[in-house]
């Protein structure tokens, strides 16, 4: 263990204790409960931030730095570039690297798109071009997810290195990640950072997530859960393969199950309804056990082809008698009506008929035969030994917008590892606008709240303790855009209004907060290493309102089965003509708003009518609220290099 590893333990464990015992306060004697509709939610902030704490602080306590594998690269490598819009120009400058990369490999073009003259540009350049067969028309496309899965059934490679449309690789990116998975025993994944070389210093858009692509995913790594980020990346296809064929499985036993139980309820009810006819009653009860028995025997492993032939057996049987059973019936309607007692009306000059007798006639139960056919043909549904039935298997996760984060959880609950490589080893291009950014961060948030709605790793069988909390902390993270709300209306409720919710800001308020604050800043320095994070910490709260609409919007999905539209994120160099002032009216209006609590309180200090210490303390919250915010308004002005370039090529 390093003495770095050590230094973070020892402050992971002062953060976590110092939180408990800050909140224990908190909630036990601070709570001002004649503002509780303030008070509580405050409370409530605290409590969820130092749960934030606690997975950050477990993120790092096996935080594993990687020099690089010790085994030569070997095995036969596809590299995959994916595009659906991109410019062609930008796709091929991919391309031309991919095709340069040292170690032997096949370069294929993935366009989704089904671009002619994209298809001439790869041809030209001797690289492979995939898009979607004709056959996709009428299935789900799952975008990018399915736009990998579409070419893994055409290539052959045993590793494939993912590459977005925009990711210029390194020629060695291979040499330097394949050795990985002849180091140990079950490497599906190798992840390596993604960097931008069209944002300088400055950035106010926040693209390079250094502390992500460093620090939590080695942290991730120590706990065998850093995972796959859609670009950048090199997996392995019998990993791959064998998830889509689990997954596969799975999804066939849940619908063959589900198809029973609604096999089972339909022959109930007809059984229900012939209660007086016991032979009938009898023959449906019976054929309703049959299927109750099949949907148990395929919970229990068995092979449900050999499951739902035996059950076609019983139903053929079933009608077989039901058909016999008709003919009866058939012919006893027929002697009925020959008995009928048929007159001529002399005066009227019509036929009459025992109305008595006809209406005993049309009240008679008809045959079931139609459920059991119904029954039949689900059945048949479900067969999987018929040529050209079976569904799509679909190796990489299509539960999700955003296919990464979906796939490396499914293959570790499938017992596979991955690494994380710390080395630039692909640079690409970020978003220049922040119309694009925020488009591009929604897109994050809402595949990663997908997930957690449909797939939460909390219970998901096969992970491990620590792999559950990896996964559960980054989805955990996008709930803070509602912690956010709160932590900006206390301070501009107090200074506006004057109303507190803590009952004083007393010693034993800054006895505990400040060694917690403090202690935790402390933790946060450490574990940065110099890298630059206050970025970063500024998007935590000025993008509550993305992250806000992620959460409900995933949830409408999941829940509702109200669509999620995939954007691609644009990186052709084109930004907005006009400030996306609709984007972030929500900060604005923070803004707004602070600063007129900002100058209230001030207003009150000059004029002796505040409280001295909690005026202070909540003017010292506004501040750095609105430092936070701040970028917001830097993003808005920022032009990118794209931008700077066309101001001067008008110019000139």
């Amino acid at each position: 263990m390093t003495r770095r590893l050590i230094l973070i333990r020892v402050f992971a464990v002062l953060a976590v204790l110092t939180g408990v015992n800050y909140l224990t306060w908190r909630w036990m004697e601070s709570l001002n409960w004649d503002a509780w509709w303030i008070a509580v939610p405050l409370v409530i902030a605290e409590t969820y931030s130092l749960i934030d704490t606690f997975l950050f602080a477990t993120t790092m306590w096996r935080a594993k730095e990687r020099s690089g594998p010790e085994s030569p690269p070997t095995g036969t490598v596809d590299v995959f570039i994916t595009t659906y819009n991109e410019p062609v120009a930008m796709v091929m400058a991919t391309a031309r690297a991919a095709k340069n990369i040292a170690y032997p490999h096949e370069t294929f073009v993935l366009d989704d798109g089904d671009r002619p003259e994209m298809a001439a540009a790869a041809r030209a350049e001797g690289l492979g071009y995939i898009t979607r067969s004709a056959d996709w028309t009428d299935k789900p496309r799952h975008a990018k997810a399915g736009n990998l899965n579409n070419a893994l059934f055409e290539t052959d490679g045993e590793f494939l290195l993912i590459l977005d449309a925009d990711q210029i690789p390194d020629p060695l990116i291979l040499h330097r990640t394949l050795g990985y998975f002849a180091d140990e025993e079950r490497v599906a994944l190798v992840q390596t950072p993604q960097w931008f070389i069209n944002v300088d210093e400055a950035d106010p858009l926040g693209s390079q997530a250094p502390l992500f692509y460093g620090p939590i995913q080695q942290g991730k790594d120590g706990w065998n859960a850093a995972f796959f980020c859609g670009s950048n990346a090199v997996l392995r296809r019998e990993a791959l393969m064998q998830l889509g064929i689990v997954g596969y499985v799975r999804e066939l036993e849940d619908s063959t199950r589900r198809t029973l139980r609604a096999a089972e309820r339909l022959l109930a009810r007809e059984a229900g309804r012939h209660r007086a006819m016991p032979e009938l009653h009898k023959e449906l009860t019976r054929l309703r056990e049959e299927v109750t028995g099949a949907r148990f025997v395929v919970s229990a492993g068995e092979p449900i082809a050999d499951v739902t032939h035996q059950l076609r057996t019983q139903i053929d049987a079933a009608s077989r008698r039901l058909v016999k059973n008709d003919m009866d019936l058939m012919a006893e309607d027929l002697a009925a009506i020959h008995a009928m007692p048929v007159q001529r009306d002399a005066e009227r000059d019509v036929v009459v008929v025992d109305e008595v007798g006809l209406d005993a006639l049309t009240t008679r139960e008809l045959s079931p035969l139609a459920a059991v056919k119904s029954v039949g043909a689900l059945v048949d549904a479900l067969r999987v030994d018929r040529p050209g039935e079976a569904q799509p298997i679909q190796p990489l996760a299509t539960i999700s917008v955003t296919e990464d984060m979906a796939t490396a959880m499914q293959l570790h609950s499938m017992g596979w590892r991955s690494a994380y490589h710390h080395e630039i080893l692909a640079r690409g291009l970020a978003p220049e606008d922040l119309q694009t950014m925020l488009k591009q961060r929604l897109r994050w948030a809402q595949g990663t709240m997908q997930v957690f709605l449909r797939d939460n790793p909390m219970a998901k069988r096969g992970l491990s303790a620590g792999q559950r909390l990896m996964y559960f902390g980054t989805m955990w993270s996008y709930l803070a855009g509602f912690a956010a709300i709160v932590y900006l209306s206390a301070p501009i409720i107090y200074l506006m209004f004057g109303v507190m919710p803590v009952t004083a800001w007393s010693g034993d308020f800054f006895a505990r907060f400040l060694p917690y604050f403090l202690i935790n800043q402390l933790f946060f320095l450490i574990v940065s290493r110099g890298i630059r994070t206050w970025r970063g910490q500024q998007y935590s709260l000025a993008l509550f309102p993305v992250w806000i609409r992620a959460c409900t919007s995933s949830f409408a999905n999941v829940v509702f089965k109200k669509p999620l539209s995939f954007v691609v994120t644009r990186k052709d160099g084109r930004v907005g003509g006009s400030l996306p002032l609709r984007e972030v009216w929500p900060q604005l209006t923070a803004i707004a708003l602070l600063i007129i609590a900002l100058i209230t309180g001030v207003v009150r200090v000059l004029m002796g009518t505040a409280d001295g210490t909690g005026t202070l303390v909540n003017i010292v919250w506004v501040a750095y609220s609105l430092a936070a915010l701040s970028v917001v308004i830097q993003a808005l002005r920022y032009k990118g290099p794209a931008a700077h370039a066309e101001e001067a090529e008008g110019a000139s």
